[in-house]
């Protein structure tokens, strides 16, 4: 049987800024995130999307195709309407003082 992987074993290995995703979500009023995962946080990926709905009330789509990093966005997914996309991965896009503090990164612990 698969585990099913909660926050709780996120923390464990990760450390995300969720809230800074939440705050980044309401500020924007986004209705309608995607979320792309590097293949190692997959696992994680409901358990992350049901904590965001939670504290947002928006909707989200995960994706779940091959992710290896900002310049690999998914040709077509203006069409659906997506008012946000949030991609979590490694390292963060850029340094702070050039995309005035947005940025959502994971460091592995």
């Amino acid at each position: 049987m698969i585990k099913e992987r909660t926050l709780k074993d996120l923390e464990g290995e990760y450390s995300l800024d969720l809230e800074g995703a939440v705050l980044s979500i309401k500020k924007e009023k986004a209705n309608l995130i995607l979320i792309q995962f590097p293949e190692g946080l997959k696992q994680y990926a409901t358990a992350i999307v049901d904590y965001l709905k939670e504290k947002t009330g928006a909707d989200f789509l995960i994706f779940l195709g091959s992710c290896f990093g900002a310049c690999d966005y998914s040709v077509g997914m203006e069409k659906l309407g997506i008012d946000m996309v949030i991609q979590f991965g490694h390292n963060s896009l850029m340094p702070s003082y050039l995309n005035d503090g947005k940025e959502f990164k994971i460091e592995e612990k």
